[in-house]
C-alpha cells in the first residue's frame, strides 16, 4: 500500500504541481536571448518535448520502484526519479520563460510510461534496468539533436539541455553497472517507434 501511495503521489506531483528543483537550474542568471517569433516557437516546442520526456521518466522510475522487491534497487530508482525532478522543473521554467506551455497530453504520456515500467519490472530487475539503459541512451541522443536545433541565441535552453544530456548518460551508466540486461533488437526498435510518436505529437500538442 505504501508503494502504491508513493506512486500515486508522484503522479499527482508530476502532472498537477509546480515541481521544485533541488539544484539550481543551469539557466539561472542567464539573460534571455533576442529571439524571433519563429525561434521562440521552435525553442518552446523543443522544450515541451523535453518536458514530456521528464514526465515519462517520473512514471518509469516510480513504476519500477513500486514493483521491485530489492530495497537497494528501489532506493536507487527513487533517487534517480528525484534527480529527474530537477529536469522536470528546469524544462517547465524554460517553457514559462519562452511563453509556452507543457503538452496537453501529459496524463496520457505518464500513464503509458508507467504501464511500460510496470511490465518491464515484472519481468525481472535486470530487464527493468535494461529498459532504463535503453531509455536514457535514446533520450541522450535526442537531447544531442536538440543542441543542434535550438537557436544559438537561446543560451538558457542550451545550457539546460546540455546538463540534462550529461545526467541522462550518467543514469544509463549507473543502471548498466547495477546489472542491466541488454534488450533484444525488437524491443529497442519498438521503444524508438514509441518515442518517435511521442516526440512528434508533443512538438505540437
Amino acid at each position: 500500500m505504501d508503494k502504491i501511495l508513493t506512486a500515486a503521489d508522484a503522479a499527482l506531483r508530476t502532472l498537477f504541481a509546480n515541481p521544485g528543483a533541488a539544484q539550481r537550474s543551469p539557466a539561472a542568471g542567464m539573460p534571455e536571448g533576442e529571439l524571433t517569433e519563429a525561434e521562440r516557437r521552435l525553442s518552446g516546442a523543443l522544450m515541451r518535448v523535453n518536458h514530456v520526456g521528464e514526465v515519462c521518466a517520473q512514471a518509469l522510475y516510480n513504476a519500477q520502484a513500486m514493483v521491485t522487491r530489492d530495497m537497494q534497487l528501489r532506493e536507487h530508482l527513487l533517487e534517480a526519479a528525484r534527480e529527474e525532478t530537477d529536469h522536470l522543473a528546469w524544462t517547465r521554467e524554460r517553457l514559462e520563460a519562452l511563453g509556452d506551455r507543457p503538452s496537453l497530453l501529459n496524463p496520457l504520456w505518464f500513464a503509458g510510461a508507467f504501464a511500460i515500467g510496470l511490465v518491464a519490472a515484472k519481468i525481472s530487475d535486470a530487464a527493468s534496468l535494461g529498459f532504463v539503459v535503453e531509455t536514457e541512451e535514446q533520450v541522450s541522443a535526442h537531447l544531442a539533436s536538440h543542441l543542434d536545433r535550438l537557436p544559438e541565441e537561446d543560451r538558457p535552453s542550451l545550457a539546460v539541455v546540455a546538463r540534462m544530456k550529461d545526467d541522462e548518460e550518467r543514469h544509463a551508466s549507473a543502471a548498466r553497472e547495477a546489472g542491466a540486461l541488454e534488450l533484444p533488437p525488437p524491443a529497442r526498435a519498438l521503444m524508438r517507434f514509441a518515442a518517435k510518436v511521442m516526440t512528434t505529437t508533443a512538438h505540437r500538442i
